[in-house]
C-alpha cells in the first residue's frame, strides 16, 4: 500500500477513487511519563518517552487507515492528512487522526 502526503504519484495515474478512508488512535499518557517529562520541560531537552508514544500512534492510525482502503479495494492512500490532538478532562489523552483518499493506481 503506498501511503502519501501528495494529491497523485507521479508516474501512476489514478484509475479509480474508491473514497475517504480514516484511522484513529488515542493513547493514555501515564503519571510516570508525565512528571519525567515535566522535568523535561524544566531542564530542557526532549522527551523520548512521548515521542515514542507519539511513532506509536501515527503508526497505528497509519495501519488502520490503509486496512480500511485496503477493504475498499485500492492499492495507495493520496492526499493524507495526520492530526494530532489531547483529549480528555485535563487533555491526559493524545489522539492521532489521519485521513486521505484510497485510489487504485
Amino acid at each position: 500500500m503506498i501511503i502519501t502526503t501528495t494529491p497523485q504519484i507521479e508516474g501512476h495515474p489514478v484509475r479509480e477513487y474508491k473514497g475517504v478512508v480514516t484511522g484513529e488512535t488515542i493513547i493514555g499518557a501515564n503519571f510516570v511519563k508525565d512528571f519525567f517529562a515535566s522535568i523535561r520541560d524544566v531542564i530542557g531537552g526532549r522527551s523520548g518517552s512521548y515521542e515514542k508514544v507519539l511513532r506509536e500512534a501515527k503508526e497505528t492510525s497509519l495501519q488502520e487507515m490503509a486496512k480500511r482502503a485496503q477493504e475498499l479495494g485500492a492499492n495507495a492512500i493520496v492526499g493524507v492528512d495526520i492530526d494530532y490532538e489531547t483529549v480528555g478532562g485535563n487533555g491526559s489523552m493524545l489522539m492521532v487522526a489521519t485521513s486521505g483518499t484510497a485510489v487504485v493506481i
